[in-house]
């Protein structure tokens, strides 16, 4: 017999374990998954090789999955605030689900009897909001929001109000047809798996990849070029290539006058229809944003005005793209695309230079590089397609060239013009869905402006019953905002209000602050999933978790019950009232929908699920279980019969039954009775293990004359109506130009009837509602003294890490137990700061100690870190002289959530993007300088450190080793 530990007497590994698969929720990029179990504990996770995203591609976050399992912070049953102990304290006792759930039932029913708004939803980094939204509306609450306003909404809908899509799951690069690739403000975790298969092939082919970026790390460290730029300047950049661009003609013209509102008039006469298009009173009345078809051209070859569309199309019309013209009632008007060049022409690259640090001759070559290889590296795929209005197109045009971007353009209060100014160039250079360019993945491309209107009807919160509309949505005037006859706001968070008009994923960074002010009004109960708010999901921690605390002259907490629900003991369980445990990924079903956030392709739609493949403790329950079960006791319409009973026995139930309309549910594949139909069908029964048996994901590949050109491929768009992905058939036009935003303009300016914001924001709506893009500082640098805080401070996610989810994590605990300030030699010498030295980080708004690194890839005027490896003691179960809370540090608390409001002098408002809400994350400006000799050897701020929670550090802590195939512990 070998001897029990001669490495090669081992068995085969695989001999008694079972494989099964899932969806990775390490981050938010839904990797396939092989999960390998033995003796009902996970031994091994790997990619699936099967599946469409990752290809079998895994990362050390997927595969340390194995370590959630085991994490010491994970909650395994109800808690509640002991009597008579202070919320923060931390201090529980163990309830049962029954009397959560009836205390919860209680307390609902009371807010939904009598005032629903009382009740607030804020849900963090979830995949479901198809389910909390549904919920919300149900309830008859306005006050709903997810993570997208805190993380990159400015991306979302600065790209969907001009394209009609947004980069990530609504769309991305096409490398596999691009020649040059320029990335953006990219941290190196986002999109992780698809983006390291997809650059590999790029660059294996020869593409050439430029990054622009403060920081050279992650993807940016492959690039063939780093170009490093000053935090929040990118909109200048893109301006000033924009300026190149038209200046020397690298545009394609024929592209713009066919699919892109360049060519449409635009009223110059001052008035109530100043700035926005002329239009046909003949064919209907004026465009309010989502009718944008019945606009004028002007034909050059006829020297005449035409409609927009279908005639301004036809063969033998020249579209007018510059110039002024007078309509025959005498009205002037011209071309968007000249009001563009007017705009861009001072924007120099000698201009952008003096902002982003990069010098005006290499914004030069990066320009003509862009255009010439978007124009005279074209090349056609042999793909015939149809357009909306009826030409046939016997081959596909390529532009290759493509672009990404992410939260270092969109995370900025100046980020919803600058990433419209991405949008616009891409359109410039005919980029968009074209092969090598940007390309949609369904169920986008959206109308512009999508046709979903956020609830905007206060007389219709009534008790018991469910809003008329969605909580979330997308305006596209101001008569669709959320506000109160007297134009103050309607929502807790201040979204889609006139303070932030264009709010579509809501306010989650404000919902506290509002609360503890009772601003606009005193909420009831705010209900937290996935939201780290009393660390680093809020951009000033300390302020928010006093917040929290905060009591009115009674005596009362001022946000009275706080629910909280999570899988592990974050930061802000402590200061919850109620603790709902959650289950881990591998121990739910959850679905990656259609109708919420899919995984889909390029070549069509594709969504996924996860299902348990191990048991839970036996104290915890998916959110979603708990959403379904509250939405049955409470009868909400939508999950119960007219008589009252349950319409679902629990979340699967839902997932399998609901219809929104019919024949479309949450999931497209193997639809109908037997599973037979896709995409569109009955409901299945057996949905869930059809799910299963197939890699736990649906895949349709489109017929190749639909995977281009969507916005105006007639084959496309009369499909996806068909399937219930879009509400009409209409062409969707690039919005080079945006009478949406001049909308909001002409009320500031009491140039329109109708709604009119209230006089100390008339200036702001004016400013920054600009129907063209342009770059303005980041609005906390208004308020700040540059030269004493003259360098800028970002943070971004670590490849290994994502936010605070997995600090409690075993095995990416060893790559990253506590963090450093990322410094450039030159910048930190010339503070007298030696590397690995300990020092102070200043903004006018807090101070930390930390330490400090040299690096030479990050730009001189810029200092960063990771976002979330520094956590508050005793926080998830880490030891309180663990390095996450002695050595590792947040950032936040340099950052200010509010800023002096201009135009109310002793006011303040949310330090965010003015038109979206966006959170300025990587605006602040600091100094630094080194820390006494004889200062103490750990990061400041600390916390006091908070007891474990009842029933964490008992769930699977057994570390297994294997020796020959036989288990010791």
């Amino acid at each position: 017999m070998p001897h029990l530990h001669d490495p090669l007497a081992r068995p085969d590994p695989d001999a008694d374990t079972e494989v099964r698969t899932t969806t990775c929720y390490m981050c938010a990029c839904r990797c396939g998954i092989r999960v390998h179990l033995r003796g009902g504990e996970v031994r091994y996770i790997d990619g699936n090789p099967a599946h469409p995203i990752n290809q079998g591609v895994i990362c050390a976050k997927g595969s340390s999955g194995i370590m959630k399992q085991r994490s010491p912070a994970r909650l395994t049953q109800p808690l509640l605030r002991k009597a008579g102990s202070e919320r923060g304290a931390g201090e529980f006792e163990p309830i049962s689900w029954e009397q959560a759930f009836a205390l919860l039932e209680q307390r609902l029913s009371k807010i939904r009897a009598t005032d629903p708004k009382k009740f607030a939803l804020f849900t963090g980094r979830d995949q479901m909001q198809a389910l909390t939204g549904l919920f919300a509306r149900q309830f008859g609450t306005p006050n709903y929001a997810a993570h997208g306003g805190f993380c990159s909404v400015n991306m979302a809908a600065g790209m969907i109000y001009t394209i009609g899509g947004s980069f990530w799951e609504f769309g991305g690069p096409d490398l596999e047809h691009a020649k040059l690739f320029v990335m953006l403000g990219t941290a190196e975790d986002h999109h992780s798996n698809p983006m390291k298969i997809a650059l590999s092939r790029f660059k294996r082919a020869g593409g050439r990849f430029i990054s622009i970026n403060p920081v050279r790390s992650g993807y940016s460290a492959i690039a063939d070029e780093w170009i490093p730029i000053k935090p929040g300047t990118d909109g200048a950049l893109l301006m000033a290539l924009l300026h190149e661009l038209v200046r020397t003609g690298l545009v394609d013209r024929p592209f713009l006058k066919r699919f892109t509102n360049a060519p449409q008039l635009v009223v110059l006469d001052e008035g109530e229809r100043e700035g926005l298009f002329a239009f046909d009173p003949a064919a209907g009345p004026p465009g309010d944003g989502r009718n944008p078809h019945n606009k004028l051209v002007w034909d050059l070859a006829g020297r005449r005005v035409l409609a927009a569309y279908p005639e301004g199309v036809a063969d033998g019309v020249d579209a007018a793209l510059e110039g002024t013209y007078t309509l025959a009632d005498g009205t002037r008007v011209a071309p968007a695309f000249q009001l563009l060049a007017d705009r861009v022409q001072s924007c120099t690259p000698e201009w952008a230079a003096a902002i982003t640090g990069i010098p005006a001759g290499r914004i030069r070559k990066l320009a003509q590089e862009i255009g010439q290889t978007a124009l005279y590296q074209a090349f056609e795929l042999p793909i015939a397609w149809t357009d909306a209005w009826g030409k046939r197109h016997e081959s596909t045009q390529a532009r290759p060239v493509a672009f990404h971007a992410m939260r270092g353009l969109a995370a900025h209060s100046n980020g919803f013009q600058t990433v419209r100014s991405l949008a616009v160039l891409m359109s410039l250079l005919g980029t968009i869905d074209a092969p090598g360019g940007f390309r949609h993945k369904a169920p986008y491309p959206r109308h512009i402006v999508p046709n979903y209107r956020a609830f905007n009807a206060p007389e219709q919160i009534r008790p018991n019953t469910p809003l008329n509309a969605a909580p979330l949505g997308f305006p596209a005037s101001p008569q669709e905002l959320a506000i109160l006859p007297d134009g103050s706001p309607m929502r807790i968070d201040h979204a889609f209000s006139w303070e932030y008009p264009l709010a579509a994923h809501g306010m989650m960074h404000n919902v506290i602050a509002n609360a503890a002010r009772g601003d606009p009004y005193r909420i009831d109960t705010l209900l937290l999933f996935m939201a780290n708010m009393a660390w680093n999901s809020s951009m000033d921690p300390l302020a928010t978790r006093a917040m929290l605390t905060r009591k009115d002259d009674a005596g009362e907490y001022m946000i009275p019950f706080l629910a909280v629900c999570d899988t592990f003991q974050s930061e802000t369980v402590a200061f919850a009232d109620l603790v709902l445990p959650d289950t881990t990924y591998l121990e739910r079903h959850d679905v990656m929908s259609m109708l919420d956030r899919p995984i889909s392709e390029f070549d069509g739609p594709v969504d996924s699920v996860r299902v348990p493949v191990l048991d839970p403790p036996p104290g915890c329950k998916p959110f979603q279980e708990v959403l379904v079960e509250l939405a049955s006791r409470l009868k909400l319409p939508a999950f119960t019969t007219p008589e009252g009973g349950r319409k679902f026995s629990g979340y699967p139930d839902f997932v399998v039954n609901f219809q929104p309309q019919p024949g479309v549910g949450f999931l497209m594949g193997w639809r109908g009775a037997d599973g037979s139909e896709h995409l569109r069908g009955a409901p299945n029964p057996k949905q869930w293990e059809m799910y299963a048996a197939n890699n736990c994901v649906f895949q349709y590949h489109m017929p190749a004359d639909m995977q281009y050109m969507r916005n105006w491929n007639r084959g496309y768009l009369d499909f996806a109506m068909a399937k219930g992905w879009r509400q009409k058939n209409d062409p969707i036009q690039l919005a080079i130009y945006s009478d949406c935003l001049q909308s909001f303009r002409l009320a500031a300016q009491g140039k329109s009837a109708g709604r009119q914001p209230p006089a100390h924001l008339r200036e702001r709506i004016a400013t920054y509602f600009d129907p063209l893009p342009f770059w303005y500082p980041p609005l906390e640098e208004t308020a700040t003294d540059l030269a004493a805080f003259p360098l800028n401070a970002v943070t971004q996610r670590p490849m290994a890490m994502y936010h605070s989810w997995d600090s409690q994590n075993a095995w990416l605990r060893q790559i990253h137990s506590h963090n450093y300030l990322h410094v450039n030699p030159l910048t930190a010498r010339a503070a007298a700061i030696e590397d690995g030295g300990w020092c102070w980080v200043e903004s006018q708004w807090g101070r930390l100690r930390c330490m400090l690194r040299y690096s030479e890839a990050v730009e001189p005027g810029t200092v960063w870190t990771w976002n979330a490896i520094g956590k508050g003691s005793g926080a998830w179960r880490l030891d309180p002289g663990a390095d996450e809370a002695r050595k590792g540090f947040l950032l936040n608390h340099l950052i200010s959530s509010e800023l002096p409001a201009p135009g109310a002098p002793g006011s303040r408002m949310s330090n965010s993007d003015p038109v979206t809400g966006q959170a300025g994350w990587y605006d602040v400006r600091v100094r630094i300088r080194p820390a006494d000799a004889n200062e103490a050897a750990e990061t400041f701020p600390q916390v006091a450190a908070v007891p474990p929670a009842p029933g964490t550090g008992s769930w699977r802590q057994g570390l297994s080793a294997y020796f020959a195939g036989r288990s010791a512990r």
